[in-house]
């Protein structure tokens, strides 16, 4: 049995890092200040064949890459390092269970049908495959290095052998308190077939013999899920000490088969595929979702993690079971289910974490006693999460639940948490009488079961619930609050980039756009009759939604931009996604870049589209921030024949990636920004220090890698400037509010 201090065969040589040669120039990742990159031939390159695209699914494991790099990244603290680490796994496992399940039933149908890209589905598992086990190996060699640096620092983790005579009383203790009620030893005859083990169930598979007769068993133990991975033990004060679960079960083996000893064992963990079906016409889509959450918890098994050196008969006992080729199984020389290590990171020990931070509340706001309608009334405000706090989102939906002259509520719910304050405040205001309509996304992967007890609460409280569409998923982020103001109902709007969800909106970068603007309020309306009644709304006067109007009001403003250049005007595209990989709008943007546009993107995770090659896309540049936070907000400004920055730009937050999902299959938004101060913050403070950052930011090359440079805090004095650092210590523009913008600062902040 290979226990976590086992290290891995082979270590992987991590994603090149360039050095920045020096201190007096820009590094090329700041875009507001460098140059664009001389343009590349790539041999033997067709600009008009599928080629010109990037494969989606290596293009995301190359982001994975990005983020397990933040795990070897020395100016990280460590234990943020372990949860760098344990987030490149957890990433790993759901694209296995959703996008390689995929492509492993259109390779198994023998489907040849390419992707844009050209590859074809077993193409693209042979290309996945061979990346995503470089990524794992080097998922354990960083381990090694992180728990060596965490044994420095006070936290080891214990293995059996290291047990000593007092943590053996600890571990007997703990084990019958806390353990061995919930386990479920399983022995493997005719009488006793093969369990099912559940998406990401964690195994020990053992050949025992009984120490008398001699008896063979083969026998199973599934290291259960609902305890803690990782069992705290004595230690020092200051210090903390932890043995994994497996590692106490191996233990006490003799307490769960009495009369047999252990010849030998090895681990496995699986992953199945989590897509979901359902049926086209379901009656009623809360109940045919509910069944869908059961077949996926039954899925086919898509690749098994098998500890190297297991015994070739359990080995060839567990493939057979579980119906499996030897290319979906790998062996693992180190610690099993890497994504459990955010069990250790510990929130006691601030000293390896990053620096607390407590998020702002906008001066504005706080200028008005907290009363949100009258800042909101005041003028448009935006406010950029976690800087300024989410809260504000959720005392707008709290103070129109108890708001007498507030009229009704209209709500989209895409992923909300488990206890969500946001749903309390509509449970309130439907109680007390007034119209509530919360519009709940099933279709939410992974929140499907959420989403139905959030739904089933709402509709007990009184509210009316409406599931949307069955083809299209509503991703779109609107709240609507009818008030009653004098002789008149004014609509107070939010429109977010993120979810209504309290907990992760402390970590993802997001835009709330609070608004009483009336264009935006009939907008708003229009859209949720569409939600509720199917009725395309026939005029839309600041918004696009697909998938009706986006992805064309997209491509028609690509266009016009080119137009601009054309004309000898200045032209110039900035966009901040998650993803780009929609044909259509990555040809648009190569006709932009031909006709002379010049186009900057900060994408952070899938991107399609080559940049920087002559003749094709020598106008764009991209890179990828990954940091602190999780890069989530959608922005694009384009020029509109000023170039960028200038206040005649059309300015625009959204919902929706450049992908076929959002801009064809989803209900999404597009909002134009036309408050001016709103506009000068998104583009002058927001755009500008992504393009201007230096140290979180990785650029993509025409080739599909992408590098950081790495410039030391010591050569020359200067600082590589850093986004999230920007916005943690400066306020935004449209939250100000008596004291006014004259403090707000240009782009920079202190040393390190």
């Amino acid at each position: 049995m290979n226990n976590a201090s086992t290290p891995p065969e082979s270590p992987v040589e991590p994603p090149a890092v360039a050095q920045a040669p020096g201190a007096g120039r820009p590094l090329i990742a700041d875009f507001l200040a460098a140059d664009f990159p001389e343009p590349v031939t790539l041999e033997g390159f067709d600009p008009e064949s599928p080629a010109r695209f990037l494969n989606r699914e290596l293009s995301w494991l190359t982001f994975n890459w990005r983020v397990l790099d933040e795990a070897r990244n020395p100016r990280v603290p460590l234990l943020e390092r372990v949860r760098f680490l344990s987030i490149s796994a957890a990433n790993l496992d759901e694209f296995y269970t959703v996008r390689v399940a995929g492509l492993r039933e259109l390779a198994r149908a023998g489907n040849t049908t390419p992707a844009a890209d050209g590859l074809s589905p077993a193409q693209q598992l042979l290309l996945i495959n061979e990346d995503a086990r470089r990524l794992m190996d080097a998922q354990q060699s960083v381990w090694i290095e992180l728990r060596g640096a965490m044994q420095e620092r006070g936290i080891t983790i214990l293995s059996r052998e290291d047990l000593t005579e007092e943590d053996a009383k600890v571990v007997h203790d703990t084990f019958f308190s806390n353990v061995f009620p919930v386990l479920s030893p399983l022995a493997i005859d005719p009488a006793h077939p093969f369990p099912f083990i559940p998406n990401t169930g964690y195994c020990l598979a053992l050949q025992l013999e009984h120490t008398s007769s001699g008896r063979k068993l083969n026998a199973l133990l599934p290291v259960p899920q609902q305890i803690d991975r990782f069992v705290s033990m004595p230690a020092p004060v200051g210090e903390a000490r932890f043995l994994p679960l497996e590692e106490m079960l191996l233990a006490k083996l003799h307490n769960l088969f009495p009369g047999y000893r252990m010849e030998s064992s090895c681990s496995f963990r699986v992953l199945r595929d989590s897509d979901l079906e359902l049926e086209e016409e379901a009656e009623d889509l809360v109940r045919e979702f509910e069944v869908a959450l059961k077949r996926r918890r039954r899925g086919e098994v898509v690749r098994m993690k098998l500890s190297a050196g297991a015994p070739a008969a359990l080995r060839h006992l567990i493939m057979e079971e579980l119906h499996l080729t030897a290319d979906e199984v790998i062996e693992v020389r180190g610690i099993m289910g890497v994504a459990d290590l955010k069990e250790l990171v510990l929130d006691e020990r601030r000293d390896l974490l990053w620096p607390s931070f407590v998020p702002r509340v906008p001066e504005r706001v706080q200028d008005h006693d907290g009363n949100m309608f009258a800042a909101i009334k005041q003028k448009d405000m935006l406010l950029h999460h976690p800087y300024e706090t989410f809260d504000m989102v959720v005392r707008f939906l709290e103070q129109a639940a108890r708001d007498p002259n507030v009229l009704a509520i209209k709500q989209t719910l895409y992923r909300t948490s488990r206890d969500s304050p946001i749903v309390a405040a509509l449970c309130e205001a439907a109680e007390a009488g007034k119209s509530v309509t919360a519009f709940v996304e099933l279709k939410a992967r992974f929140d499907e079961a959420a989403n139905i007890r959030q739904s089933r609460r709402l509709e007990r409280a009184g509210a009316h619930v409406v599931y949307g569409f069955i083809h299209y998923k509503t991703h779109a982020k609107i709240s609507a609050v009818v008030r009653r103001e004098g002789d008149k109902l004014v609509t107070y709007t939010h429109f977010g980039t993120g979810n209504y969800h309290p907990i992760t909106a402390r970590i993802y970068t997001d835009m709330s756009l609070f608004t009483c603007d009336p264009a935006l309020g009939r907008d708003a309306t229009r859209v949720f009759n569409y939600l509720s009644g199917y009725a395309e709304p026939e005029q839309l006067e600041n918004l696009s939604i697909s998938p009706l109007t986006l992805k064309q009001s997209l491509l028609d403003m690509i266009d016009a931009e080119a137009t601009h250049a054309r004309a000898g005007r200045p032209a110039e595209i900035w966009a901040k996604m998650n993803s780009v990989i929609d044909p259509d709008v990555i040809d648009a943007l190569y006709a932009a870049s031909k006709a002379g546009v010049r186009i900057s993107l900060v994408i952070r995770g899938i991107c399609g589209l080559r940049p920087g090659i002559k003749g094709l896309s020598e106008n764009i540049r991209i890179k990828s921030v990954v940091g602190r936070y999780l890069e989530h907000s959608r922005i694009v400004c384009f020029g509109n024949g000023h170039g960028l920055p200038s206040p005649e730009a059309r300015v625009f937050i959204s919902s929706a990636d450049w992908m076929g999902r959002n801009l064809l299959r989803r209900v999404e938004t597009l909002v134009e920004i036309n408050n001016p101060t709103v506009k000068a913050q998104i583009v002058e403070q927001v755009m500008a220090a992504n393009l201007a950052d230096e140290a979180q930011s990785w650029v993509l090359h025409p080739d599909g890698t992408s590098t950081r440079e790495v410039l030391p805090v010591t050569e020359g004095g200067r600082v590589p400037f850093n986004c999230h650092r920007f916005f943690m210590e400066n306020p935004s523009l449209s939250g100000r509010g008596s004291a006014g913008a004259a403090d707000v600062p240009v782009l920079a902040h202190d040393p390190d």
